[in-house]
């Protein structure tokens, strides 16, 4: 064949195609179990982290495992549910109605036996999703610590939502108040909720994402208040 046909030129460049595309298709594949133990792992460490546990990251299986004794899936009515807590999508389950939600805890025994439960969070931030955990007390109402992260937030503004000088305002914080179901709002410096609510300062410069981390807490949390009320009664 004529190597300085059009025809050998365009066989050479299928050909050329095929084998680029296959060898980037089988490794990929090779790779996926790899890229997804990366993305567990990194899981594990932000749950870890609500509990204000940040192991190294050889360790971080190993004290998930440690700490982590129980993860459950519940429903709005507080029950408990079939399903694999690690694995359910909560990007997803937070634009279904509160009904229809599966809604995964963890649960974490401390070096001192302390019981803590562990919720997660998702939401919109100013350029894109905004996502965290919350960890609570046995009394169910009480936070025991925060994390919180983004995909793209602003340096320096909303960013500083992952920041501890920003998650340690919540500890100590109440999700109930007089036995009303309030999670904690997130306000300008210097203002005021307008209920009744526990409040942490925003993030100064970051108001859209400080209000975002706001709506995030209300709308991940309220479908868990019957089960966190099963909880303080315990």
């Amino acid at each position: 064949m004529n190597k300085q046909s059009n025809i050998y030129t365009t066989i050479y460049i299928i050909v050329l195609v095929l084998i680029v595309g296959t060898a980037l298709a089988v490794t990929s594949l090779s790779l996926r179990s790899r890229q997804q133990a990366n993305i567990d792992a990194d899981k594990m460490r932000q749950i870890l982290a609500a509990v204000h546990i940040t192991p190294d990251a050889s360790d971080v299986i190993a004290d998930f495992n440690k700490y982590i004794v129980a993860q459950k899936v519940v429903n709005a009515a507080g029950d408990t549910i079939p399903g694999d807590a690690f694995t359910i999508d909560v990007a997803a389950q937070v634009k279904l109605a509160d009904s229809e939600r599966s809604l995964p805890v963890y649960i974490c025994r401390l070096a001192d036996s302390d019981i803590k439960y562990i919720l997660p969070a998702y939401g919109a931030g100013l350029w894109g999703p905004i996502w965290g955990y919350v960890a609570l007390d046995s009394d169910g109402s009480t936070i025991y610590g925060a994390y919180f992260a983004h995909q793209g937030e602003t340096p320096g503004l909303g960013a500083e939502i992952e920041k501890p000088a920003f998650s340690d305002k919540f500890n100590g914080k109440h999700l109930f108040k007089d036995g009303e179901f309030l999670p904690v709002a997130v306000v300008k410096a210097g203002q005021r909720p307008a209920g009744n609510e526990d409040y942490v300062d925003g993030v100064s410069g970051g108001t859209i994402t400080s209000k975002g981390v706001s709506d995030m807490l209300s709308n991940s949390l309220k479908p868990y208040e019957s089960y966190l009320k099963n909880i303080s009664r315990k």
